[in-house]
């Protein structure tokens, strides 16, 4: 019976030939040369796709003192902005869609001397809604070119570009309403909730001066948020000493370039890798959120397994004994630890 078959046939000097291929793969030659091909299309997803592949990261955090009404928190950071990036611009615009009750931005908003005006548009609306910011280093300095294997020593010597027009920016957002509380204690009412809250200078550039705002947060507040750029641990540490129920930070970019099944490379900081991006705790009492962010250093502009991103943050009451009135001489962060 006659027909076609549904498989190509090989003519009897297709096999060898085959054969000579696969061959020449196995040589050491091939086998680098197999190896330079698959990182060239890895570096060509991570830098066109994945890059600007922007997420919205959802997490629930118990830290509310009991009886609270739940607060929707935006965490942004390190936006990286440059005046172009018209997607990423676009992408940040949206987020007012999702009416958050409170913005949180922890910095490294600028990359260019041009960009304030990028940054304060596509914030846009969110402006006009309850903030609190604190800058990083590229908020204060432009970007230089970096060997990127110096992410790998903790001790590397810092290089900085020109300033940046980082007072502008700060001008912009205290001018809508948002608090700075770099070095400064506040308090503010959102939606019902009473929040304490405190902040410090970029620990990456050693700007912290945690001694400003040492102390308990006031007992009567619902809750208590830390804020800093850099997650350093010597800093954690202070808030979670003084009790603060919540710390949000950036600066690790979630590692930027993670490995499947074994997370990120390094953090850019004394953190721990396990800690790297999203939700954990730090110490007994204390929450600790790090965004992943939502950009790049021009320099590198590449993400892999690590997706650009904005996180919605639900705090909702955490289960611990009620807080006992201040009358009657006990303050809510020794409530906790009973």
């Amino acid at each position: 019976m006659s027909g076609t078959s549904a498989f190509p046939r090989h003519s009897a000097h297709s096999l060898p030939s085959l054969q000579s291929a696969a061959r020449s793969l196995a040589t050491p030659g091939g086998i680098a040369a197999l190896a330079a091909g698959s990182a060239a299309v890895g570096l060509t997803y991570a830098t066109a796709i994945e890059r600007n592949a922007f997420a919205l990261r959802e997490t629930t955090m118990p830290v509310l003192a009991p009886g609270s009404s739940t607060l929707r928190v935006l965490h942004i950071s390190d936006l990286h902005m440059m005046p172009d990036q018209k997607l990423k611009q676009n992408w940040v615009r949206e987020l007012d869609r999702l009416e958050p009750d409170l913005v949180v931005n922890t910095g490294d908003n600028l990359s260019h001397q041009r960009s304030v005006p990028a940054v304060v548009q596509s914030l846009g609306s969110l402006l006009g809604r309850p903030g609190l910011f604190v800058f990083g280093s590229n908020d204060y300095f432009a970007p230089v070119p970096k060997n990127p294997l110096k992410y790998f020593s903790k001790n590397h010597k810092k290089v900085f570009g020109n300033p940046l027009p980082w007072q502008d920016l700060r001008a912009a957002f205290t001018e809508r309403g948002w608090m700075d509380v770099t070095h400064v204690r506040r308090e503010l009412e959102v939606s019902g909730v009473r929040i304490a809250t405190a902040g410090v200078d970029d620990p990456h550039l050693k700007r912290d001066r945690y001694d400003t705002i040492a102390g308990a947060p006031n007992p009567i507040a619902d809750v208590s948020i830390g804020i800093t750029h850099s997650p350093e641990p010597r800093v954690l540490d202070r808030f979670a000493a003084d009790g603060y129920d919540l710390v949000l930070a950036g600066h690790t970019h979630g590692g930027q370039l993670c490995l499947p099944f074994y997370g990120a490379l390094v953090t850019n900081c004394e953190l721990d890798r396990s800690r790297v991006k999203g939700p954990s705790r730090w110490g007994a009492h204390t929450r600790l959120h790090v965004s992943a962010g939502l950009g790049t250093s021009p320099y590198a502009p590449y993400r892999f397994c690590c997706r650009p991103e904005a996180t919605l943050i639900t705090l909702v009451p955490a289960k611990r004994p009620p807080r006992t009135s201040p009358e009657q001489g006990v303050s809510r962060s020794e409530a906790m630890v009973r």
